[in-house]
């Protein structure tokens, strides 16, 4: 080394460089890391609950924001209403993408997905309630906690065990999911909003209007629209309103076609990919490595007993949530899938047979995040209700990524067999 020069100390945890920061999000964007994160969230979350539940309940019931806006929220809250709202802007970008340029466009490709979807909403709820009303100490209120499905898990199995499945197939799944959602979505702005204060509404819907119109008009700068998002999420908070539905919105008001983005940014040609495109892949790495695993975190700490166990599966509530899921989602999306083909002129895209399907409900029945969040809406987090419910998510949704994993499978080794011998 030459006198008089000194090379700069290594940092033991220096930064990402550029490329390094690529490699990163891009691994982020994987279905399966995206799972595994959720699985490690979860995870993370009873070890602590059942370890140490003191210190999780401490830091659950944190309070951190300023009371004056109405955002004087616990730590849990804020995984639920402000980190998951980031998730749901992904979901609402997914949407606009699907219904622009994606299979949702075309009436004659959408219907049997959306069909599927339904089915696969109402038979779980219907088990819930078959379940719930002649109970004497049930409760009908938590009928939508069985209805939704986790794209992140359900993607994630599939990608885990999908070799030899038919492409078709796992764009069936994505646009059920998709739709899935949406219905959620639905459901969340619907049932599970008791009071609603007008003006915090209207002006949130008025910040998402003026998104919508800067993004028009060419105005993409994040000093700008940042600001304006969280204006409209934090004045649906204030209405009452589940605040992430605002997200949903901001999602949707973006550009989701070329043509679109050509107009609205003023280039001379069509880009390859759309405003929307190019957000979702921004986006997404912050949802899977971040938003979701850490609402995991919070949602699914739940205390894990002998007593726990037995308590919950004597509560009516849990029944139904593991029935719903577990039996309701595959017999609602093969049900309902059935019907669409028997009564209309639409058919299974080339390719995919009615054990896919099958298949492919099994895995739907995979309700995590949603249904968590949904839990949380319906029983409120001091009911026991909750953590009963909790607990049946959890146990469902293990028991139908097993069985669906398994169905995924042989019915991919049985596509390879089939290209093999033709």
């Amino acid at each position: 080394m030459r006198a008089g020069r000194t090379d700069p100390p290594r940092s033991l945890f220096a930064g990402l460089t550029p490329g390094s920061a690529r490699n990163l999000a891009d691994t982020l964007r994987e279905e399966r890391v995206g799972g595994v994160l959720l699985l490690a969230g979860t995870v993370a979350a009873l070890l602590w609950a059942n370890l140490w539940p003191a210190a999780y309940e401490t830091v659950s019931e944190t309070v951190v924001g300023p009371a004056a806006l109405h955002l004087d929220l616990t730590l849990a809250q804020w995984a639920s209403d402000g980190l998951l709202a980031i998730f749901f802007f992904v979901v609402g970008l997914e949407l606009v993408r699907e219904l622009t340029v994606g299979e949702l466009r075309r009436p004659a490709t959408a219907v049997t997905p959306i069909v599927a979807a339904v089915g696969g909403m109402l038979v779980p709820a219907a088990l819930y309630l078959a379940v719930n009303l002649p109970a004497g100490r049930g409760t009908p209120h938590g009928w939508a906690v069985p209805t939704a499905t986790d794209i992140a898990f359900a993607v994630s199995v599939f990608a885990l065990v999908g070799r030899g499945l038919p492409a078709a197939l796992r764009a069936f799944l994505l646009t059920l999911a998709v739709v899935d959602d949406l219905l959620a979505i639905i459901v969340i702005g619907t049932v599970y909003t008791e009071h609603v204060l007008p003006w915090p509404l209207i002006g949130s819907v008025g910040a998402v209007a003026l998104f919508a119109v800067l993004l028009r008009r060419g105005i993409v700068t994040g000093w700008l629209l940042v600001p304006l998002g969280f204006a409209a999420w934090a004045l649906l908070h204030a209405s009452g309103v589940h605040a992430t539905i605002a997200a949903v919105a901001l999602g949707l008001a973006v550009p989701a076609s070329p043509a679109a983005t050509r107009r609205a940014l003023r280039l001379t040609e069509e880009p390859e990919d759309s405003l929307a495109e190019r957000w979702e892949h921004a986006w997404r790495p912050w949802s899977a490595g971040l938003a979701v695993p850490l609402f995991a975190l919070f949602a699914a700490g739940v205390t894990i007993s002998g007593k726990a166990l037995a308590e919950a599966a004597g509560d009516p509530v849990a029944q139904g949530v593991a029935v719903g899921l577990v039996v309701g989602k595959p017999l609602g999306i093969l049900g309902a899938t059935w019907l669409v083909a028997r009564f209309t002129r639409a058919t299974l895209a080339p390719g995919i047979r009615w054990g896919d399907v099958l298949a492919v409900g099994a895995v739907g029945g995979i309700g995590f995040t949603v249904s968590l969040l949904v839990a949380e809406l319906a029983f409120g987090p001091d009911s026991p209700h909750e953590e009963h419910a909790v607990l049946a998510i959890l146990v469902a949704s293990l028991t139908a990524a097993v069985i669906g994993g398994i169905l995924l499978r042989v019915r991919g080794r049985h596509h390879l067999s089939l290209s093999e011998s033709s």
